[in-house]
């Protein structure tokens, strides 16, 4: 299947092949049709599916259908500023051949001035952020009498971060005759209760998890906790580590983690979702353009990140959810290019690690001894035994740290 079976019209084909685009994604080709239909969708689907274009594209192809200036006619909900601020760029790619649909961002943080000139003379779409939104709707400032088209991305982080009465608000906002989307990587009991709520008949669309790239080498490093951050210096010393990011749980973690890296002398920079929103778009920046080597962020405020050319992933803490993981590594080997994933792993993390190879069906590379008093598994003793102990003994030769950059099809 290509994007021209799929009923585009040719301004957004043109755009597409701009792009680089010459399939659907298994996303986009089960979402699109059904939304150009007008049907109410449900999908489950990870970050990383392409599932923005899935939704984007049917928005601009009605928007652009029928012109008409009577108020907002799309309305897109995302959870975090960087994810509103993605949306729009995507909107503006596809859009760049339909200049009569007008896109705009509403996220906290937002220059006033900068604001009111994105919403004035009329937009046809609006990707937002929940409270934001309801602010600008308490002030006047947007109305949703006419909107036809509303999309919730990501509504399980949605839950996960407090939104879910602000969209329960929203949508009462809005006309009860219109379309609806909705996407969520999973569907605990209070998203399926909202969708029960919001949507009308809905298209169900399940794709599968996301699997973790071929591309990926997958390396697990036994650490203990107060042997990390030497580690990681360490391993960032490797010059084919060309760009890294760099997770770990809390924002805390963020701040001790780049201070640590930046008085190494490792061009480093953080981000979580403290700090203000002026100074998370100039990191992004300098990371984006490889003025900085080193991006260190917890999972929220990297939702939605999406930048080429990262060659290499470092978890600095294992994720308490496997599906974090492979978002996490997700971020390298893009486009079929190879990527390396390093986890730093302490012995109270060892469950973490079980946990990941269960849901990914991969065993990651061990590099280094088991960790004191731990026995590693039988098969692991048989691949590389350490003479009278009959732990794996997987330690590099010395030299071989620049090995780490080479990756190999699994």
């Amino acid at each position: 299947m290509n994007f021209k079976d799929l009923a585009l019209v040719e301004p957004l084909l043109r755009a597409l092949k701009t792009a680089g685009y010459t399939r659907p994604t298994p996303i986009q080709a089960e979402t699109i049709k059904p939304l150009l239909a007008g049907r109410d969708v449900c999908a489950t689907a990870q970050t990383g599916t392409g599932k923005t274009a899935a939704f984007a594209l049917p928005i601009l192809q009605r928007c652009a259908a029928v012109s008409r200036r009577g108020g907002v006619r799309a309305l897109v909900l995302a959870p975090s500023r960087e994810l509103v601020i993605q949306i729009a760029a995507a909107f503006g790619t596809y859009g760049q051949h339909l200049p009569n649909v007008r896109c705009a961002a509403v996220y906290g943080g937002m220059d006033e001035k900068e604001l009111r000139k994105g919403l004035s003379g009329g937009v046809d779409i609006i990707v937002a952020t929940p409270g934001r939104l309801l602010d600008l709707v308490g002030h006047k400032f947007v109305t949703l009498d006419h909107v036809e088209m509303f999309v919730l991305d990501e509504a399980d982080r949605m839950l996960d971060l407090g939104f879910l009465q602000s969209v329960q608000q929203i949508a009462e906002l809005l006309p009860k005759k219109r379309q609806t989307a909705m996407y969520s990587s999973t569907l605990p009991a209070p998203i399926e209760a909202l969708s029960a709520q919001i949507l009308v008949k809905p298209v169900r669309i399940a794709v599968a998890k996301a699997a973790v790239a071929d591309g990926i080498q997958q390396l697990a490093y036994f650490v203990e906790p107060a042997d990390k951050r030497p580690k990681l210096v360490e391993l960032l010393a490797d010059p084919a580590i060309r760009s890294a990011m760099i997770f770990t749980r809390t924002r805390h973690g963020v701040e001790r983690i780049n201070s640590h890296l930046i008085k190494a002398g490792i061009r480093s920079a953080g981000i979580h979702g403290d700090k203000p929103q002026h100074e998370r778009e100039r990191v992004l920046a300098l990371f984006t353009k490889g003025m900085t080597r080193v991006l260190v962020a917890t999972d929220v405020a990297a939702r939605g990140i999406d930048i080429d050319g990262i060659s290499h992933v470092i978890n600095y803490d294992l994720p308490n959810v496997p599906e974090s993981y492979v978002n996490r590594i997700g971020r390298t080997a893009r486009a079929g290019a190879r990527g390396v994933a390093i986890s730093l792993c302490a012995t109270n993390e060892l469950q973490l690690l079980a946990g990941i190879e269960r849901y990914t069906k991969v065993h990651l590379s061990r590099v280094g001894e088991w960790p004191v008093g731990v026995v590693a598994p039988a098969a692991e003793r048989a691949e590389s035994p350490r003479p009278g102990t009959g732990v794996a003994q997987r330690r590099p030769p010395p030299g071989a740290m620049g090995r780490i950059g080479t990756v190999k099809k699994r």
